[in-house]
């Protein structure tokens, strides 16, 4: 790598998906200055504090780590202008990056966001995806701007959406696409060789966060509509229904072909190839499940324990 193509670069990012960019710009031979994450959290049964997957990273390769709880203030601001960058490189940090941020890295801030934008600008591109039935996805390398995924495109890589795959899946399937984009593209950025794309204003689609509302599986819709909302929470938070006075998560399932006109919700069969539910369109076979506290387990090992035919879920 030649010294111009070497870049100083700040990197901000939290979960797993940030990780293999990381890897990638350390690979490159870039000099990372600092690593921005958020701060740790309580996580698991003992709500012991928890470095996000990108600190653990980061302290692995013996780098610097910053975790801010906000960018807002004058010194943040002046931490990280102590840095001198080059560029930032943003994969799902979790903090907002005030005008004031953007404009310290002499090249720009410059986000991974895993969709083909502008469809898909949010938190959660990926299951969002997946819950409209979109036959494919990607990630888009872009100038970051004070609006929402909102800036100027420098490049992208598309990816078909399997008719079965998972949010993890694709989750797992774009973040290494995302990291090599990335790496590939800093150096043209540095001396000129890219041309930026404003985003076309007429497609613009909104990923919001998922909340636990979300997850409700509502067995009025169409089973294969309720299939993709499997799939698209898969694996967090889970697509959940009630049974028995319990939360339920369905973890797998699949549409099953046939009309019925039972009441949306009413298990119609059940054997070890699935658990047949009737839906407001169609009929939905649960494969996998889960009880609080238990493992998840196939059908026919839930029914060893549990009789369903004739109930209804939800």
């Amino acid at each position: 790598m030649s010294p111009f193509s070497r870049l100083r670069i700040v990197f901000a990012g939290t979960p797993a998906f940030a990780v293999p960019a990381l890897d990638a710009l350390i690979d490159a031979g870039h000099e990372i200055r600092a690593v921005y994450t958020q701060p740790d959290r309580p996580a698991g049964r003992g709500r012991k504090l928890t470095a996000s997957e990108v600190k653990r990273c980061a302290l692995a390769h013996n780098l610097h780590v910053e975790q801010p709880a906000s960018l807002k203030t004058p010194e943040a601001l002046d931490r990280l202008r102590s840095f001198a960058p080059d560029a930032m490189v943003v994969v799902a940090y979790g903090l907002l990056l005030p005008q004031a941020v953007l404009e310290v890295p002499r090249l720009g801030c410059f986000n991974i966001h895993a969709s083909l934008l502008p469809r898909w600008r949010g938190a959660a591109p990926i299951q969002h995806a997946i819950l409209a039935g979109d036959r494919s996805s990607g990630v888009t390398i872009m100038r970051m701007s004070a609006g929402l995924d909102a800036g100027p495109i420098v490049e992208q890589r598309e990816r078909t959406i399997d008719d079965s795959m998972t949010a993890g899946e694709l989750h797992d399937a774009l973040a290494p696409i995302g990291a090599a984009l990335m790496a590939d593209c800093l150096p043209r950025i540095a001396d000129g060789r890219v041309t930026l794309r404003e985003q076309d204003e007429s497609g613009v689609t909104f990923a919001p966060k998922i909340n636990r509302a979300d997850t409700r599986i509502r067995w009025s819709e169409a089973a294969d509509a309720i299939e993709r909302r499997v799939r698209a929470y898969d694996p967090t938070p889970g697509a959940e229904t009630a049974w028995g006075g319990e939360q339920l998560k369905i973890w797998r399932a699949s549409v099953r072909a046939g009309v019925s006109n039972a009441t949306p919700g009413e298990v119609l069969r059940a054997d070890a190839s699935g658990i047949e539910v009737a839906c407001g369109s169609g009929a939905l076979a649960l494969e996998t499940l889960q009880l609080p506290g238990r493992k998840r387990v196939s059908a026919g090992d839930f029914l060893h324990a549990q009789g369903l035919v004739g109930e209804r879920l939800g």
